[in-house]
């Protein structure tokens, strides 16, 4: 019994240092051999028996190296590795099992090229370098030579352009100057007339002595063709009117055929 014992404890040994062992290999890379002999374990196969009358020595080699497989197996399975790396197969030709994507670059949007012949093109805007010239041609209407700008009465605010030559002035749309504010005072028809002689550059203010309604100038009620100065009040029915020139002594439109452009 003693000798039993013995040989349990002996057997139980071995199997915790193959296991202690087992696990060391385990943290080793597969590339690098083992250098330590790993002790047999006990197997797990059925003890072959050595025939009565002899065998014995091929009987304890067999059980040595089949103690030895199963602590490589147990080794293995320890590392989670079934089979050897060099005798693992590997597919060079197989395709990556891991893709690496890239976003397609957007290319830059071609830049247009400018023809010359497009007539749908904008302008572009042209530097002019000096004075520019300015062409002066003939009037399409009759050139404005001053103001009547309404200070007192319906359509305070308000104006009217006075013209070359003569002007009728009425509350009649038909009068070259109509004072059509809503004053009623005023007469409809030719009150009084406006005129501009370019030949002397002056104004003068007569008055329609054929009307009923009174015109004054400067709170006085003129009989005759008085001359027009700047900022004379002219009063007819309820409305004053104060008289500014554009053109005098100073400037006249027929000045401008002597600038030479």
């Amino acid at each position: 019994m003693t000798e039993e014992k013995a040989g349990q404890a002996a057997r139980a040994g071995r199997f915790l240092g193959s296991l202690k062992d087992a696990l060391v290999a385990a943290s080793r890379d597969d590339t690098q051999p083992a250098a330590v002999v790993v002790p047999a374990a006990p197997s797990t196969a059925p003890k072959m028996l050595a025939p009565p009358g002899g065998g014995t020595e091929e009987a304890a080699e067999a059980a040595a190296h089949q103690q030895s497989l199963s602590a490589e197996e147990a080794a293995r399975q320890a590392r989670g590795a079934s089979t050897p790396l060099e005798q693992r197969h590997i597919e060079l030709d197989s395709p990556p099992t891991t893709r690496v994507l890239r976003a397609p670059r957007k290319e830059a949007a071609p830049v247009p090229e400018e023809d010359d012949d497009d007539v749908t093109a904008p302008a572009r805007t042209q530097l002019v370098r000096g004075r520019a010239r300015v062409e002066r041609g003939e009037f399409n209407q009759d050139p404005v030579v001053g103001w009547l700008v309404v200070v007192g009465g319906p359509g305070i605010g308000n104006y009217r352009p006075i013209f070359e030559g003569n002007n009728t002035v009425g509350r009649s749309d038909k009068n070259r100057v109509p004072i059509d504010f809503g004053d009623d005072a005023i007469s409809s028809e030719e009150q009084a007339y406006i005129r501009y002689d370019s030949s002397d550059r002056s104004f003068l203010f007569v008055p329609n002595l054929a009307k009923t309604n009174v015109v004054s100038l400067n709170a006085k009620r003129p009989t005759g063709a008085v001359e027009l100065a700047q900022m004379d009040v002219i009063t007819m029915g309820r409305t004053q009117l104060v008289f500014v020139p554009f053109c005098g002594p100073e400037f006249d439109w027929s000045a401008l055929a002597d600038v030479k452009s």
